[in-house]
């Protein structure tokens, strides 16, 4: 089954509006733990969304991948530097994170319109 990451990250949106509004607290301190935890500083913004990728396909959360990759993209992130990030992913997590890392390489062409070259 392939993901819509468009769709999925459009939709986890609009329901973490909802529970933003309902939780302000624990939303806010969430986006400030986010803006904190990515700037820049010995490593670049760069870096530290490829870790977060990387972490994404190991824990296998589909929304993580979707937001990441958009963040990445808008880093203009390289396909290769995609790739060595998936292979740490998949050394680490195994076999699971091998499937992950597919969805990734999905996430990244549908989100890019790039596809592997064949």
């Amino acid at each position: 089954m392939t993901t819509n990451y468009t769709e999925l990250t459009q939709e986890i949106s609009k329901t973490l509006v909802g529970f933003g509004k309902e939780m302000p607290e624990v939303m806010t301190s969430f986006h400030t733990l986010s803006q904190s935890a990515t700037k820049e500083g010995a490593l670049s913004k760069k870096t530290k969304e490829l870790i977060a990728l990387g972490i994404s396909v190991a824990k296998r959360c589909d929304p993580c991948i979707g937001y990441h990759m958009k963040a990445l993209i808008k880093l203009e992130v390289t396909r290769n530097e995609v790739l060595e990030t998936l292979n740490l992913a998949v050394y680490l997590g195994g076999g699971p994170a091998l499937m992950y890392a597919a969805k990734a390489i999905q996430a990244f062409e549908e989100l890019t319109g790039q596809t592997s070259v064949k």
